[in-house]
């Protein structure tokens, strides 16, 4: 028996069985889930680095103007109650590839959108599972109980990620 004193997730392909069935989608839905394999994360951000230097040619503003007017001004301790933003004023902050300094807003966050919460901890770093490497990150919230349970791509999950709140979305009750 060893002692692993690691992440548990270099240790699933270990104790899996196998991908689970894949829910019945669209064409579309399929080319969805196609691209947001591992590899094409880098399609991905080809496309976005060129979207964003084409912009800059013909000098449009950018969706980081709108970010700077929700920026706090206190930073967000554990424990405290924080208002989530609505959704006007949260697309106002996205770019076209709903995101706010890379980090994704997704439409299942929406629900959330007014409601009151409160901050389980303002994460510093996390575990990037795509390469295993541990990344450093500033501006992202953890909320209590709010919990990813699957995507339409993909279908329902049980792992129970914590989502990903970016301070811009949210404000201090």
């Amino acid at each position: 028996m060893t002692n692993f004193d690691g992440c548990q997730l270099p240790c699933i392909p270990k104790f899996s069985i196998g991908p689970a069935e894949a829910v019945q989608t669209s064409a579309i839905g399929r080319l969805k889930r196609f691209l947001a394999y591992p590899w094409n994360r880098y399609v991905k951000q080809w496309l976005k680095q060129t979207y964003y230097k084409i912009k800059s040619w013909k000098g449009g503003s950018s969706a980081s103007n709108s970010v700077k007017d929700f920026a706090p001004t206190v930073p967000f301790q554990t424990g405290d109650l924080v208002r989530v933003r609505s959704r006007e004023e949260i697309d106002s902050t996205l770019d076209p590839f709903k995101e706010v300094k890379g980090c994704a807003f997704l439409p299942e966050m929406y629900q959330y959108c007014g409601t009151q919460q409160r901050v389980l901890k303002s994460m510093q770093r996390f575990m990037d599972e795509r390469d295993y490497k541990v990344k450093k990150v500033r501006g992202v919230i953890l909320l209590e109980n709010i919990i990813c349970t699957g995507t339409p791509t993909f279908g329902a999950c049980d792992r129970c990620c914590f989502l990903f709140w970016r301070e811009e979305w949210l404000e201090k009750s």
